[in-house]
């Protein structure tokens, strides 16, 4: 087994921080939504905020009839299972194109409480799913995207919360045969945001492209774990999240693995993370990983940096009467723009900047 592959148990202890998986994540701030001695609610929290429109259904069902498909050994998704007798469930007719972003929305509570969704696209459909996840939450989050063969899906996620909230997730995407998946994870509040997004495939010709930006500020961890499991021959994935920190103890954490099975030859993958340290005070840790049991494949590669602000940048900029403050805004909505501008809506990608924009001049950077 993969040494960037964790032993699966029957249940997942509880963690103590000693872990691989939990040695960046500060415990105490986690609500006990980790602690299985914590109550916790079974609740369904997400609502379509989309009108009417053809192509896909949206109920909740039973959790029974759509057990999970996938293995992990985390202690939140593991919890989930457990505990959540209703889930979430979207489905994406086959041979359909929805036109519009299919929107869903998060309710807020005041409970701790656990989520399940299970997202399957159809084969040789096409949809965007948008999710807008604000206000204030305690949650443990676990979703499950299935793509049929020659699916097409765009999976958005916005994590624009109070700083007050926890959120632990995990998004897993299983790419069938010829189907494409592109994820867009964006972090922009809360006070520990750590989410595991997650690919694996199920047949050759598959591509999955896993984009993020995070943005952190006085006192927030935000944490992103990826993990693309290539376990098929021919297959594509693409990794690139870039982040930014201004502000007493802002914290990122960013851990990307990439293991290709020795029957996976033919593969393509790369992946990319970038930091941008604005302030004295904020820590950004970054770790990628490649494990590679074949030498058949097209290409494998990961970059990492972490850096201050660009001064020849801001210099050049400067010298064309711009002001200090505006120019720093420009340069770091141009570190953002690569990837928020392919979210596609205008108003979303306005609203991100400018609560970027917002928090910079909050902590003065």
């Amino acid at each position: 087994m993969s040494s960037l592959t964790s032993n699966l148990l029957k249940h997942a202890d509880t963690p103590t921080g000693r872990e691989e998986a939990w040695r960046f994540t500060p415990l105490k701030r986690l609500a006990g939504l980790h602690d299985r001695e914590t109550n916790v609610v079974d609740q369904p929290s997400l609502f379509q905020k989309s009108g009417d429109q053809a192509g896909f259904s949206f109920k909740l069902v039973a959790a029974d009839s759509v057990p999970p498909i996938s293995t992990t050994d985390d202690v939140i998704v593991e919890r989930i299972r457990e505990s959540v007798s209703r889930v979430t469930l979207l489905e994406i007719n086959r041979d359909s194109e929805v036109s519009q972003p299919i929107t869903l929305n998060r309710k807020n509570s005041v409970d701790k409480e656990l989520s399940r969704t299970v997202i399957r696209a159809g084969s040789n459909s096409k949809a965007t799913v948008i999710i807008e996840n604000t206000g204030g939450s305690l949650i443990g989050e676990e979703i499950e995207i299935i793509l049929d063969s020659g699916a097409t899906l765009n999976f958005v996620t916005l994590q624009e919360w109070e700083n007050t909230t926890v959120h632990l997730a995990r998004h897993h995407a299983i790419v069938g045969r010829d189907a494409t998946f592109n994820s867009i994870t964006v972090s922009v509040g809360g006070s520990v945001v750590r989410i595991l997004p997650t690919v694996e495939y199920t047949g050759p010709g598959a591509s999955a492209e896993l984009l993020g930006v995070y943005f952190a500020t006085d006192g927030q961890h935000l944490e992103h774990r990826i993990h693309v499991d290539h376990g098929v021959p021919h297959a594509k994935s693409r990794v690139n999240y870039k982040g930014a920190l201004a502000g007493n103890q802002a914290r990122s954490v960013w851990i990307g693995d990439v293991f290709i099975r020795a029957i996976a030859e033919g593969t393509d993958t790369y992946e990319l993370n970038r930091n941008l340290l604005l302030t004295d005070g904020a820590r950004a840790d970054s770790v990628p990983n490649l494990e590679i049991e074949t030498g058949e494949i097209i290409g494998a590669g990961h970059a990492s940096t972490t850096g201050r602000f660009d001064d020849e940048q801001l210099f050049y900029l400067m010298s064309r009467g711009i002001a200090s403050e505006e120019a720093r805004r420009l340069v770091i909505r141009g570190f953002f723009s690569e990837i928020i501008g392919k979210i596609g809506d205008e108003v979303i990608e306005e609203r991100l900047m400018s609560r970027i924009d917002n928090d910079l001049a909050k902590v003065g950077a």
